[in-house]
Formats: C-alpha cells, sequence, structure tokens
C-alpha cells in the first residue's frame, strides 16, 4: 500500500508513459481528479473517467501522444508527505522558464503556477509538469 498515493499516480503516469501506454488505471480520489482535471486542461492528457467499482472507484486516464511522442516529457512530484513544500504567490516556481506548469493546490482549489499567479494565491506545491 502506498503511503504517498499522489506520489503513486504521479509514477503510474510516468511508467505507462515510458512504456507508450494508451491508458493509464490509478485509484481515485479527490484531489487526484482534480489534478487530472488541470493535466487536460493544460493538454497534458486526452480525458480522464472515473469508473465507479463499489468501492473508492478507478480514475481512467487516456495518455495523448503527437506521431508517438508523449505530450508528457516529465513528472516530478515536489511536495511530499515527508516534507511539504509550500510557496505564497511572490515564490512559486517557474518549470523549464515558463514551458512547463507547476501544480498547486490553493485554497481556491488545484490551479496551475500561471492561474495562481493570476488568482494572487500560493499554496502547496503538489507537482511540476513539462
Amino acid at each position: 500500500m502506498a503511503t504517498d498515493t499522489i506520489a503513486d499516480m504521479l509514477t503510474r503516469i510516468r511508467n505507462a508513459v515510458a512504456a507508450k501506454a494508451p491508458v493509464v488505471d490509478i485509484p481515485a480520489s479527490n484531489q487526484k481528479r482534480e489534478i487530472a482535471r488541470v493535466l487536460q486542461e493544460k493538454g497534458f492528457i486526452k480525458k480522464f473517467v472515473v469508473v465507479e467499482d463499489g468501492k473508492q472507484g478507478i480514475l481512467k486516464i487516456l495518455l495523448r501522444y503527437t506521431n508517438g511522442v508523449p505530450a508528457i516529457q516529465g513528472i516530478q512530484r515536489v511536495s511530499r508527505s515527508g516534507l511539504r513544500m509550500y510557496s505564497d504567490v511572490a515564490k512559486l516556481p517557474r518549470v523549464r522558464n515558463g514551458l512547463g506548469y507547476a501544480i498547486i493546490s490553493t485554497s481556491k482549489g488545484v490551479m496551475t503556477d500561471h492561474e495562481a499567479r493570476k488568482e494572487n494565491v500560493g499554496g502547496e506545491v503538489i507537482a511540476k509538469v513539462w
């Protein structure tokens, strides 16, 4: 059993991209749904659906490829259960000089670092995607 479920989700996505798998299945949770929503809005995945199985549900993520090249070149966990990383709006990280996104959990919901700067909120830096 994984203690850090978000890191498990990111690792499953990373492994599926490396294996060029079209779909990856992840145990669902509200925060994972929000992370998948952000990934879909930014074009890193085609879409995601939640399949109810009578327990917590399964998050099916359809990965995006263009001519065999994955849209997700890299995905990395920043804040961990042992070391939480919080950032105010002035110190939000820039990923690959603005070409990537940092996924931030704020008081206004899960959003990218670009959106957090526009909303003028900081929060927990969950992951980086490029």
